[in-house]
Formats: structure tokens, sequence, C-alpha cells
């Protein structure tokens, strides 16, 4: 693994460091079982699909939204976002 890929896989697991998010609010029954489904099997295609449910709970934050919309982004178990929406970050 380069360094950039390396790179790349810090910012899926940890986000931005400087700018803590608090997704209490977002959490809500479709939140969490998307976020779920995706955590158990490991298969995040249904991410843009999660930053519909949480723009629905209220979410009204670029770093979360842009994240769940990136097609580029290679995302993992361990990603910020469904991390932060399971309570696990």
């Amino acid at each position: 693994m380069n360094f950039a890929q390396q790179a790349s896989l810090a910012r899926e697991i940890f986000g931005n460091p400087f700018r803590p998010i608090d997704f209490t609010s977002w959490r809500t029954g479709t939140t969490v079982a998307l976020a779920n489904g995706m955590y158990e099997s490991r298969d995040f295609s249904a991410m843009p699909i999660l930053a519909d449910a949480l723009q629905d709970a209220g979410c009204d934050n670029f770093d979360v939204l842009t994240h769940c919309r990136d097609a580029s982004a290679e995302h993992v178990r361990g990603c910020w976002v469904v991390d932060g929406v399971l309570g696990l970050a």
C-alpha cells in the first residue's frame, strides 16, 4: 500500500479530526438500520442512500453528506460516518 492509499484509508476511517461531529440527533431507525447493514455486510453501496436518510433526519453537514455521496471513495468497515451513526466513534 503506497502513501496515497494509506492517506485515503486514514481519511476513510478518521474523517477530519479537527472537525468533530455529533451524530446523536441524526440517529433514527432508518439511519441506524442502513449503517448497521453496511457495517455487518461490509457492502457500502448504500452510502448515498444513507446520505438521503441523514438529510431526512436533519443532517446538513457538508463533510458527512459529501463523504456518503463520494462515488470515488472506497469505504471500509470503520468508516467514520457509519461508525458515527452507530455510536461506535
